[in-house]
C-alpha cells in the first residue's frame, strides 16, 4: 500500500506541476501575444513579462512584433514603351493589429503568400504604368513609395503596415544584355575608327606641314649660305687683286708656293718635268728666272 500511495502521490505532483505550468505563458520584448478561449480571441497582450491563462480551456498564438521581410521572387516586366524588365524587390513590414491579422490571415506563412502576390502585382502595375528610362532614373525612389502605398491601400484589413518597399535590381532579361552590349561594342569600335581616321589625318596634315618647313627653311639656309660663299669668294678675289696689283712678283712668287704644296704633298713625291718648264722657274734661281735664260 505504500507502494501504491508513493505512486499515487508522485502522479499527483506531476499532474499538479504540468497543471501549474500551463497556468502561465511569458510574452518576451519581441512578441505580442492573442488570448484565445476555445479558439475564439479574448485577449490582445503587448506588455512582456510572466501572465497566466486557464489551463486545456484558454491558448496563446505569439506573434512577432518587430520589422518582417518579405522577399518577391524576380518576374519579368513590361514598360510602357514596351521595353522588359527583370525586376527583384522585396518588403518590410510589421503587425500592428494581432486580432485582425489572425482573423485575416491567420499565420505568417499565409501572410507571406498573401503579401507576396500583393508585391508582385503592384510591381508590374506602378512600374509597366512608366518607360524604361523613368525606372533606371531618379523617380525610382517615387516608384517605391507608389508601390508602398498601394500595398497598404489593398492590405488595409489585414491588422498590418507595409514599411517600406525596395527595388533591389532592375535590369534587362539576359539576351536583351547581350544584344544592347553588343550595339554599344559596335558603336565603341565606329567612334575608335572615327577617331583614328580623324587622328590620322591630323598626323599627315602636321607632317605635311612640317615637311614644307623643312624644305623652306632648308632652301633658305642654302640660299644664305651661297649668298655668303659668293661674297666670301668676292671678298677673296678683291685681296688677291689689291695684292697683286702691289706687287706682281710677292704674288706669283706666293701662287707658286702654294701650287707647290698642293703638287709635292708627301716626301717621296716624284715629278718628272722638263728643266725648262715654268713651273719650277722658281727653284733655278732667287729672282724666280734662272730657267727662262
Amino acid at each position: 500500500m505504500s507502494r501504491i500511495g508513493l505512486l499515487a502521490g508522485g502522479i499527483s505532483a506531476v499532474i499538479l506541476l504540468l497543471f501549474g505550468l500551463s497556468c502561465f505563458y511569458t510574452v518576451t520584448q519581441t512578441e505580442q501575444a492573442l488570448l484565445l478561449q476555445f479558439n475564439a480571441p479574448r485577449e490582445i497582450v503587448t506588455d512582456p513579462g510572466l501572465h497566466t491563462k486557464l489551463p486545456w480551456v484558454q491558448s496563446v498564438v505569439f506573434l512577432d512584433k518587430r520589422l518582417l521581410n518579405l522577399e518577391a521572387p524576380s518576374e519579368e516586366v513590361i514598360a510602357q514603351d514596351k521595353k522588359r524588365l527583370v525586376v527583384d524587390a522585396f518588403a518590410r513590414w510589421r503587425i500592428l493589429d494581432p486580432l485582425r491579422f489572425y482573423q485575416s490571415l491567420y499565420d505568417l506563412d499565409t501572410a507571406q503568400i498573401r503579401l507576396t502576390s500583393i508585391l508582385s502585382s503592384n510591381v508590374r502595375r506602378v512600374l509597366g504604368s512608366q518607360n524604361f528610362a523613368a525606372v533606371l532614373s531618379a523617380r525610382r525612389e517615387e516608384l517605391m513609395r507608389d508601390i508602398r502605398d498601394n500595398m497598404n491601400q489593398e492590405a488595409r484589413n489585414f491588422g498590418i503596415k507595409i514599411v517600406d518597399v525596395r527595388i533591389r535590381h532592375a535590369d534587362l532579361p539576359a539576351e536583351n544584355s547581350q544584344a544592347i552590349y553588343n550595339r554599344m561594342m559596335q558603336e565603341r569600335k565606329r567612334e575608335a575608327n572615327e577617331y583614328r581616321a580623324e587622328g590620322s589625318e591630323i598626323s599627315q596634315r602636321i607632317r605635311a606641314r612640317a615637311e614644307r618647313e623643312v624644305t623652306v627653311l632648308l632652301a633658305e639656309a642654302t640660299r644664305e649660305s651661297s649668298i655668303l660663299r659668293g661674297q666670301g669668294d668676292a671678298e677673296k678675289t678683291k685681296i688677291l687683286a689689291d695684292a697683286f696689283g702691289q706687287d706682281a712678283d710677292f704674288f706669283a712668287f706666293y701662287r707658286s708656293m702654294q701650287a707647290y704644296q698642293e703638287a709635292l704633298p708627301g716626301e717621296n713625291t716624284t715629278l718628272v718635268t722638263s728643266p725648262n718648264s715654268d713651273f719650277f722657274h722658281f727653284f733655278s734661281a732667287p729672282g724666280g728666272g734662272g730657267l727662262r735664260k
